[in-house]
């Protein structure tokens, strides 16, 4: 049985906020919300008993055709009541710990409240949907993609340095 912690600190480490919007030329735009959630294949019950833990969701096998990645398997809640209703809560009473995860998950909180406002107000879903992921959710790319500069601390814990993460 998952407890609250536990959960929390899986979601900073592996978990995402993620937020679509999806132009439609016939019909107005829609906003598209996930929470997910990737493991192992090894580690699908934990997957499957997240899913019992939140009472909403679904486990999804992931192929990756990288060679270096291995069968995964993700938790994935896309239901946009089941995440006000159960997410977010959830969240906001148990925050996550790590800064960028706390500041995705603020950010797609507000996005979400938005998308049950009439009318929508896509120009600033659109606004803090491009703050998500450090900024990069704007061009859809990877920290890693883009090598940008990431602080890390070292092994001391105390000072702090730049690096470059990525090929780029």
């Amino acid at each position: 049985m998952l407890n609250a912690d536990y959960v929390t600190g899986l979601v900073d480490g592996e978990g995402s906020f993620n937020v679509r919007i999806n132009p439609n030329k016939k019909r107005r735009a829609k906003v598209e919300l996930r929470f997910s959630l990737k493991l192992r294949h090894q580690d699908k019950e934990i997957l499957e008993a997240l899913r019992a833990f939140f009472g909403c969701g679904n486990v999804y096998i992931q192929r990756d055709k990288r060679a270096n990645h291995s069968l995964c398997y993700r938790f994935e809640v896309q239901n946009k009541e089941e995440i006000l209703r159960r997410i977010i809560p959830f969240f906001q009473e148990h925050p996550p710990q790590i800064q960028s995860r706390k500041r995705d998950f603020e950010l797609f909180k507000d996005i979400t409240e938005l998308v049950f406002q009439e009318p929508i107000d896509f120009e600033e879903i659109e606004r803090l949907k491009k703050q998500l992921h450090w900024g990069l959710a704007a061009y859809g790319k990877t920290v890693r993609a883009v090598g940008m500069p990431v602080a890390r601390e070292s092994e001391e814990g105390n000072a702090r340095q730049t690096t470059r993460v990525g090929s780029r």
